[in-house]
């Protein structure tokens, strides 16, 4: 890969808080809280910069074109980067689609 920006810290959506369900005497129980996961980019030696951030820019709702450049750097570098994290659910999705794009995935890491 070639250069892309400075590095910054890698934002992760904060973890959604438990949920509550009133009971019949009106005092809340919590539930277990919502499956959370990270999405992680892996490094390999046939995608380009370019098209890992583009495909990060096609998939991950609210990346923009630094952010993407930036974790592409990370993942050459370092080896991998945390691209997206959130709700299980839409993890799993975002981790499929950037597979189909090519993109070596580590499996999703569950918090």
């Amino acid at each position: 890969m070639t250069s892309a920006p400075a590095l910054t810290s890698t934002p992760l959506r904060p973890l959604a808080p438990a949920p509550q369900t009133r009971q019949a005497d009106g005092s809340l129980q919590e539930r277990e809280p919502y499956p959370q996961a990270r999405v992680i980019v892996l490094d390999d030696d046939f995608n380009t910069y370019q098209h890992v951030v583009e495909s990060l820019l096609r998939h991950i709702p609210g990346m923009d074109p630094d952010w993407a450049w930036q974790l592409a750097q990370r993942i050459d570098s370092l080896g991998s980067a945390v691209a997206w994290s959130g709700p299980l659910e839409q993890a799993e999705h975002y981790h499929q689609l950037l597979a189909e794009e090519g993109l070596t995935m580590a499996p999703l890491e569950r918090l």
